[in-house]
């Protein structure tokens, strides 16, 4: 037990974090452990690899994730911007390297290998962006005449282009519907707003044009008869075998078929061996988590944190989302991961620093402290 007239940090945490927030992402995270017992077997098995090969890496993951998100969600505001900025510029960085050195895999570049570890920039990159542009959003709410929002365009702007050139479009869409989603919260005109979308949706047409691998996918998703569908045939042929309540923990036929079982389609997995209930299940604590942290962020009287927690929020809820429509053939398909259930160490750990940032920014904090960081905001010149 931990008493409240401690004046430990573990106390102050412990007595501000959003434990119904918390929970729901542990338990999410629990759900990954099981399902990727489930799907990953087969895959490993079928690249001459232990069975538990996915498995054990994946539970090896979720180690330093925890202590991430922990870690950062002990954070004060302040830490948490100079944390952010300092990730964004290493990631930047990072993905120069991989553009530059990186090996070519199915005509992209998007891992580097340090010290024998394989990084995905793009995703360090994500959450510490929404934060950076968060951060110059509510500088600018405080002082119109700073050149926040033209910063905060031009980091946009060299993000998605570093992204494009990878390619990886997913990441670039992501990216542009979380920034999209911030320019509107912080009260920009409906007009920027709306050039924005015409923008995006102007550069999706263009690499349906120009990017044979994008214009495959669009095509095979509005015709399936144009092209290979087979993973998403095999998605959809799960969510029917499954039914309600799935054929039983084990017992999956798609997994044994699907190349990416334990990652972009573990949602179809779920559904074939545990049934829709579980998958109803995932999908209501994803919109949990999402609500909470909205709610919590309006709640906020600090515009940096409203703004910071709302976007990570929406970041969050949107890749899960994808990841689900992509499963459902709702939309083309994408490599985007399910939040803390799919396999992989770049993601894991880059979800859990940008939850640990949200738990962090979404905390109980006294009234005065608020006041106290909006007046020291007010009396810094310009960044």
């Amino acid at each position: 037990m931990i008493s409240r007239e401690e004046r430990t940090p573990l106390s102050d945490w412990w007595w501000t974090v959003d434990k119904p927030l918390l929970g729901a992402i542990f338990a999410l995270m629990l759900t990954g452990v099981i399902l990727s017992l489930a799907a990953s077997p087969p895959v490993a098995t079928r690249i001459g690899l232990d069975p538990f090969h996915f498995f054990g890496r994946h539970v090896l993951f979720l180690a330093p994730a925890s202590i991430v998100l922990v870690g950062v969600s002990f954070l004060s505001p302040k830490q948490i911007r100079r944390t952010a900025l300092i990730v964004f510029a290493l990631s930047i960085v990072l993905i120069v390297a991989t553009l530059l050195f990186g090996p070519e895999v199915k005509g992209s570049k998007r891992w580097i290998t340090l010290l024998g570890v394989n990084i995905q920039a793009s995703e360090s990159a994500k959450p510490a962006f929404v934060v950076v542009a968060a951060w110059l959003f509510a500088e600018s709410t405080k002082r119109p005449e700073m050149p926040a929002t033209s910063i905060a365009l031009a980091l946009l702007l060299m993000l998605v282009t570093l992204l494009v050139m990878e390619p990886d479009f997913g990441q670039t869409m992501l990216i542009l519907m979380v920034w999209g989603a911030l320019f509107f919260i912080a009260g920009m005109r409906m007009i920027w707003v709306m050039g924005l979308a015409g923008a995006a949706a102007a550069g999706l047409f263009g690499a349906y044009l120009f990017v044979p691998h994008v214009a495959g996918r669009i095509k095979r998703f509005m015709n399936p008869a144009s092209g290979d569908t087979f993973q998403v045939d095999m998605a959809m042929e799960a969510f029917f075998n499954g039914g309600w309540f799935g054929l039983g923990p084990g017992e999956g036929i798609a997994k044994r078929s699907l190349p990416d079982s334990h990652t972009d389609f573990v949602f179809a997995v779920a559904a074939e061996e545990f049934g829709i209930i579980l998958c109803l299940t995932m999908l209501a604590l994803y919109a949990f988590i999402v609500i909470r942290a909205l709610s919590r962020a309006y709640a906020s009287e600090d515009m940096f944190a409203r703004f910071a927690a709302s976007g990570l929020a929406i970041l969050f809820g949107v890749q899960g989302a994808i990841n689900m429509a992509v499963n459902l053939q709702l939309i083309p398909a994408k490599g985007m991961t399910l939040p803390f259930v799919s396999y992989g160490g770049s993601s894991i750990i880059s979800l859990a620093f940008g939850v640990g940032m949200m738990l962090a920014l979404t905390r109980l904090r006294p009234r005065t402290e608020v006041e106290s960081n909006n007046a020291a905001g007010a009396l810094r010149g310009y960044v």
